[in-house]
């Protein structure tokens, strides 16, 4: 894994700028069917960045900057269950500022303020994450301020994809893995004494789905311009085995090995023992939230609060590690 690392740190000094740039940030809104899904735009560009808090996050960011002339390429950014837009902004801010423009989306029917997608229409949860983060990506090759500023190659636009928690199934998803409703439930008959968390939010009722019910064929969800995907802690249990066999864009995967909320075993390392071609990373004494940005209040959840991190753990300098690993991933898969 060292190895690994090193091979992606000698990656990132080949490609990246000598100094990161400064970042600017802005708010779009885009229709997602009939909804619109608020997007916050983080993106290198020469005005001094300023801390400014919004809510119980902080945004690092020049407010409203002009963006430079190109960027190395687009990353879509998918929040976990009740998530926000802001709550990986160092993760954001560290991709903006070596060269991307990152596209962080408040997924409508499932983020802080409502959680109508996931407690009325649950069968259709799994489908319509995807969905949206692809109607967000349109709208940005639409854009005349954005779709000329992406860089290109012979393979079109360079896209990647970052989520954690349901939007790290979100983006296994844009890449190709299939969900199956049969296969989340058959594993919290069996296996809900060990995955407690996860089998208490939203599952499907037993007569919602039979032995094998797919929620889409993976050909209906997947995005063939999405290229590089990095799922942080990712929901994986439902994924088909073929379908995640099948996948071939490069993806990488950081599970925290004491996750409670998504116990890697069943997730994470279900998708890597499916997918030989993945990276794995495993975070030593890290919690599900671990991956996000410390909030300046409780937020409290079924696995207690967001702003919590385990005895001994340095949640900031873990978020700064990784914000130059997932650089280094996305230069060396994207370029």
């Amino acid at each position: 894994m060292r190895m690994l690392v090193g091979t992606f740190l000698a990656g990132l000094l080949a490609v990246a700028p000598a100094s990161a740039s400064q970042v600017g940030w802005r708010e779009i809104h885009v229709p997602c069917g009939y909804r619109e899904a608020t997007v916050a735009l983080y993106y290198p560009a020469q005005a001094q960045a300023r801390a400014m808090a919004m809510g119980p996050f902080t945004v690092n960011a020049a407010m409203g900057a002009d963006p430079e002339p190109a960027v190395k390429g687009l990353i879509l950014v998918s929040h976990g269950v009740g998530g926000t837009e802001l709550g990986h902004g160092r993760l954001c801010e560290a991709l903006a500022g070596r060269g991307y423009l990152v596209a962080a989306l408040r997924h409508p029917g499932d983020n802080w303020q409502e959680d109508s997608l996931l407690k009325k229409t649950p069968e259709q949860y799994w489908s319509v994450r995807p969905r949206q983060v692809s109607q967000v990506l349109d709208a940005l090759l639409a854009d005349p301020m954005w779709k000329d500023r992406i860089a290109r190659d012979a393979r079109g636009p360079r896209i990647g994809a970052l989520g954690h928690s349901a939007g790290g199934y979100t983006v296994l998803a844009l890449a190709g893995g299939e969900p199956d409703l049969g296969r989340l439930r058959r594993h919290c008959l069996k296996e809900c004494a060990e995955d407690p968390i996860f089998c208490g939010m939203g599952r499907p009722a037993p007569e919602a789905a039979s032995p094998a019910t797919p929620v889409a064929k993976s050909a209906a969800l997947r995005d063939p311009r999405v290229r590089a995907v990095a799922a942080l802690a990712p929901v994986g249990v439902l994924f088909t085995a073929e379908s995640l066999a099948a996948v071939r864009v490069p993806v990488a995967i950081w599970v925290a090995e004491s996750d409670r909320f998504l116990v890697p075993k069943f997730h994470g390392e279900w998708v890597k023992r499916n997918m030989p071609e993945a990276e794995l990373h495993r975070v030593a004494n890290a919690w599900h939230f671990s991956f996000m940005d410390t909030p300046a209040m409780a937020i409290l959840t079924p696995d207690g609060d967001i702003a919590a991190d385990p005895p001994g753990f340095d949640r900031k300098a873990f978020l700064a590690t990784l914000g130059v690993e997932l650089a280094a991933f996305f230069d060396q898969t994207l370029q």
